[in-house]
């Protein structure tokens, strides 16, 4: 098959398209995946400049999220026929191949129908997004209707789907933007408050927005200073998650005056560990957002997409920092 492999860690032209032996079916539990896209996101520009988690494992294939149509299944497949349509996240992480190639492997397990209502590069662009945001947004910060949330980055990939899921619940959400194309976008995704972080202190807008108060929970997507200054805009007692590393310089002495509750999403933690039950539970998070999707209850935006052989230039404009939503890379264009 062909896929898209690094021989080893650097700039973007690291990537290149060659033919590998197809993957085996080797447990009683796996399918065959033909793919069809497979979703670009900053996990695989992270590992493609500094290297994978495995780095003995070379050369490896990244990408986390796939979609496609089951080509075979092993004896024990209960949940999925040949034809049917996939989506999942899973591998890419350099112990197993990840999915810029034709074919996958897959445990059942860890796999969902793709929503009907999605094309295939708009269903692979979605699944590393959506467990994040909602595990983020669910399962960390324990959203409940009548709260103020505050997003940062809600035209980006993980923003624009927590802004979705976060109006599911009946919250209000405020989420900062660089540009007025970014304004009206986090608009239409449902935003209520959009703030120009440029232009103005979130922390001061955050708290204007909610008479002095904070938000009920700050869900950070940027990490840095960002992340230590959302102490600031959140209520105390309040919620604050982020899904990147703290600094050495966060401002841990505010988050302990507020009695803030502080968390880490990492929706790749699963895979890492081998948690098979997390993983499971993963998949189950996607079979809802797909109803959601089919529902016309849920969108992801499709930014660009590119040819599989063109991995190294998707790579390229996703570090660029200005796009809004998500890219994918196509197998058959």
């Amino acid at each position: 098959m062909k896929a898209v492999i690094m021989t080893s860690a650097g700039d973007p032209d690291v990537l290149q398209l060659k033919e590998i032996p197809d993957p085996q079916i080797q447990h009683n539990t796996e399918i065959l995946v033909r793919l069809k896209a497979a979703g670009i996101n900053p996990i695989d520009t992270k590992l493609r400049k500094r290297g994978t988690f495995f780095p003995d494992q070379m050369p490896a294939v990244l990408g986390c999220d796939g979609t496609g149509i089951v080509e075979a299944i092993a004896p024990g497949v209960q949940s999925f026929q040949v034809g049917d349509e996939v989506y999942f996240c899973n591998a890419g992480l350099g112990s197993h191949p990840g999915n810029y190639a034709e074919l996958a492997v897959v445990d059942q397990r860890f796999v969902a129908h793709k929503p009907k209502s999605l094309s295939f590069a708009e269903a692979a662009a979605a699944p590393l997004v959506l467990i994040t945001a909602w595990e983020a947004l669910y399962d960390r910060g324990r959203l409940e209707a009548g709260r103020k949330v505050l997003i940062h980055a809600g035209a980006g990939g993980v923003g624009h789907v927590a802004i979705q899921l976060a109006k599911l619940t009946g919250v209000e959400v405020a989420t900062t933007i660089s540009s007025q194309e970014k304004a009206d976008f986090v608009r239409q995704m449902g935003a209520d408050f959009p703030i120009f972080y440029n232009q103005r202190d979130f922390v001061q807008a955050a708290l204007d927005w909610t008479n002095g108060e904070g938000v009920d929970l700050s869900f950070d997507t940027v990490g840095g200073a960002v992340f230590s200054q959302s102490f600031a805009a959140t209520r105390i007692y309040g919620d604050v998650v982020t899904i990147l590393g703290a600094d050495p310089e966060t401002d841990w002495k505010t988050a302990r005056d507020r009695n803030l509750r502080i968390s880490f999403e990492l929706m790749l933690t699963p895979m890492l560990k081998g948690l098979v039950k997390a993983q499971q539970d993963q998949a189950k998070i996607l079979q809802q957002c797909a109803r959601l999707f089919d529902q016309q209850q849920l969108r992801i935006h499709l930014n660009r997409t590119f040819p599989l052989a063109e991995a190294a230039a998707a790579h390229r404009l996703l570090e660029d920092g200005s796009s809004i939503g998500k890219i994918a890379l196509v197998m058959d264009a």
